[in-house]
């Protein structure tokens, strides 16, 4: 079973077992191990921590159990095994100094026992839950899309896992992640679906260690990663116009930041996020009752108005909602959406309205902006689409504008943008060498 960066074996017990298993792989060459070692590491200790801080807060919508993760360290395997499964003397030790630990105010392990073994497995894995009840969203996306009972079915559902979530607040921007001795910490990166790809292409992303207290930087450093695949890409730009436009659009998000981030929420607080939650990562029923979450790989800790709507609630890609048709449809589906976070907040009495946060970076356009700088491929059509025309719709389609700011991305853009037009040309020339051998 092969997914965008994974594979899962699945495991069947014998003796026979109620329950099944996945071991679930990460694929160096989809991730980056190669050009950043340490990054299917990274990817596990995220993932693994992000599985056991969820189970506590929202146990209901995940596979039945997590049951490990397999680190490498130095040429030992760093297995982290459930307390029942170990001997009982290591059962005895992990108890006390949990106990010491708790009593000095010192953090405390995550309820598994860490154990360095010697193997022939030299990459580590997860071992997961199957999920038994269910069916992906995927499968009965497209056919159903427009079934308003389904769409509203599944709606509340989400909103009740997503408030769920932000019961709890965290102190900063940036994932989960657990150390050797089993400490989950919040000292990660945010760990985006788009940094791991990138770097499995030479680019350089954001260092691993650093986390956010406020927005801003963390937007800037999106940005730097967006100038950082112009630098590094050698397919980048395609002729001189495709990089005015480009080298315009990332001069302009900069400029334009400000008018998209709340100074109300910049600070936080911050609230665990499923930032890659799909229609083939959520298991549902006929109805559209979600049963399940798989893929919690990609979950950051965000400020609330980063928890955006999801894109894909019309069926189409970020880049593909155009004014007019598509545009109406999705902000009809997106007011629904809105909705439900209303509806399940009347029960709940929370101190902030994630409805109407969401409501007001609709209004204001920062789910726009948001979407672009999470977005290597789509940022330029977004801005070009949604964000510019905010400001002034003539520039969109006037190319001197593109003329007149590019210069502004840095010295010697012209220069730049040259540069790379016959860097593809080798690029393209090496692609023809390569594949006529």
């Amino acid at each position: 079973m092969f997914g965008s960066y994974n594979v899962c074996i699945p495991v069947w017990v014998n003796p026979p077992s109620v329950n099944r298993v996945l071991i679930r792989i990460p694929l160096p060459y989809k991730i980056g191990e190669a050009t950043n070692p340490g990054n299917v590491d990274e990817k596990l200790r995220c993932e693994a921590a992000t599985y056991i801080g969820f189970v506590k807060i929202a146990p209901a919508y995940l596979s039945r159990y997590f049951t490990g993760s397999p680190f490498l360290m130095d040429k030992l395997l760093l297995q982290f095994i459930e307390p029942s499964s170990a001997p009982l003397l290591t059962r005895i030790c992990w108890r006390v100094n949990h106990t010491v630990r708790s009593w000095l105010g010192l953090p405390t392990s995550c309820p598994y026992i860490s154990l360095r073994r010697r193997g022939a497995w030299r990459t580590g894995y997860m071992i997961i839950g199957f999920v038994e009840r269910g069916r992906m969203l995927s499968d009965s996306w497209a056919v159903m899309l427009q079934d308003t009972a389904r769409r509203q079915t599944l709606f509340s559902d989400l909103a009740k896992i997503i408030l769920s979530l932000n019961r709890v607040q965290l102190p900063r921007a940036g994932s989960l992640t657990m150390s050797n001795e089993g400490v989950i910490t919040l000292t990660n990166r945010p760990l985006t679906l788009r940094l791991q790809p990138l770097e499995n292409e030479g680019i350089a992303t954001i260092p691993r260690d650093s986390t956010y207290e406020s927005v801003e930087p963390y937007l800037l450093d999106l940005l730097q990663c967006h100038d950082n695949r112009i630098c590094y890409q050698p397919n980048a730009i395609h002729d001189v116009k495709d990089g005015q436009e480009q080298l315009a659009a990332l001069t302009m998000m900069r400029g334009l930041l400000q008018q998209f981030v709340s100074r109300q929420h910049r600070h936080g607080p911050f609230f665990m996020t499923l930032t890659d939650l799909h229609p083939s990562s959520i298991f549902v029923d006929d109805d559209w009752h979600i049963t399940s979450l798989i893929d919690l790989e990609w979950a950051c800790a965000f400020p609330l108005e980063l928890q955006t709507p999801h894109y894909w609630l019309t069926g189409r890609p970020i880049d593909d909602i155009e004014h007019g048709e598509h545009l109406q449809m999705f902000e009809e589906v997106v007011m629904e959406y809105i909705d439900a976070f209303k509806r399940q907040e009347m029960t709940r009495g929370s101190p902030i309205s994630h409805a109407q946060v969401l409501r007001e970076c609709w209004d204001r356009g920062s789910f726009w902006y948001f979407q672009a700088v999470h977005s290597p491929k789509g940022l330029l059509r977004v801005f070009n689409e949604h964000i510019q025309r905010r400001f002034c719709e003539e520039h969109c389609t006037q190319s001197i504008f593109d003329r007149t700011v590019s210069p502004y991305w840095c010295v010697d853009a012209k220069g730049i943008i040259e540069k790379k037009v016959e860097e593809e040309k080798d690029y393209k020339n090496r692609l023809k060498v390569r594949f006529a051998s």
